[in-house]
């Protein structure tokens, strides 16, 4: 007599995740990820509709408006004036403002201070505009620079070095006008800039190319190369230099290190909350 056929048995449970609901799965990142999306999108435009901001996601309006709506009751965003409109809210100030308060600067430049006087050999110093001068408020000397001069709390003059000029160039054409009037340009070497209308071109010159240089300006034998450092407004806030002797620090060496240098700058600025694409 043929035996009873056994009745299959059951496949294995399956285990239930544990991380499911907790905010962690990929659904919950591909949220966190559009919800940053949302923030960037309002911040770059300033006000959007839900259906611009679906468009952007590549979602239907629907997944957009929970979004907006959740941000929303965390005042990271809020209605627009203009109907259907929406615009970042002061939740993001609070946030924002808890950041610059905790930052350094002297302590968010200073690993791209010392790379920079490690790989280029030469004095590398920061400073910033103070009561109508350029102070120096970290400083990296390379390992092939001529002298250990401390140029830490120095008070230098803006229209002789390179930082100063950097500092300069970067307010508006009110206080830059006012400042070098009150200022006495005074001159160092030969080579000092001491007119004013002559200053003011050189200025707009370096605006236009985002880094400074002086040949021999400020110390006989000395030339210099700077760029700005932002912070998260766009404002400069300091400007980051390397200096080294005339005989091989050369205006076409200074040339050649200033894209490098100004990545420095741009890198200093990121660590202050600065976004280049505005």
């Amino acid at each position: 007599m043929a035996s009873p056929e056994k009745s299959p048995s059951p496949p294995p449970s399956t285990p239930v995740d544990a991380a499911a609901g907790d905010g962690v799965t990929p659904g919950g990142v591909q949220s966190v990820d559009r919800a940053i999306t949302v923030l960037e999108l309002l911040g770059r435009l300033g006000t959007a509709s839900v259906g611009q901001v679906a468009e952007e996601l590549g979602v239907h309006k629907s997944t957009a408006s929970r979004l907006i709506s959740a941000l929303e009751s965390r005042d990271l965003v809020m209605a627009n004036h203009e109907w259907g409109k929406y615009e970042l809210g002061f939740g993001i100030l609070r946030l924002a403002h808890a950041i610059p308060a905790r930052l350094s600067l002297v302590a968010e430049a200073q690993t791209e201070v010392r790379r920079l006087a490690d790989e280029y050999r030469e004095t590398v110093n920061l400073a910033v505009l103070r009561e109508g001068v350029a102070v120096n408020v970290a400083q990296e000397i390379g390992p092939t620079s001529l002298g250990t001069h401390d140029w830490i709390g120095n008070l230098t003059p803006l229209h002789a070095t390179s930082s100063g000029k950097v500092l300069l160039a970067a307010l508006s054409s009110a206080e830059r006008a006012d400042l070098i009037k009150k200022t006495r340009l005074t001159s160092y070497t030969a080579r000092t800039i001491t007119s004013r209308r002559h200053l003011e071109e050189q200025l707009i010159d370096v605006a236009a190319q985002d880094y400074a240089t002086v040949l021999e300006e400020l110390e006989i034998g000395i030339n210099a190369i700077a760029v700005p450092v932002r912070d998260h407004l766009g404002t400069v806030v300091a400007a980051v230099s390397i200096s080294g002797p005339a005989f091989r620090f050369t205006e076409d060496t200074m040339v050649a290190m200033s894209e490098d240098l100004k990545a420095s700058g741009l890198a200093i600025s990121r660590r202050l909350g600065y976004d280049p694409r505005g």
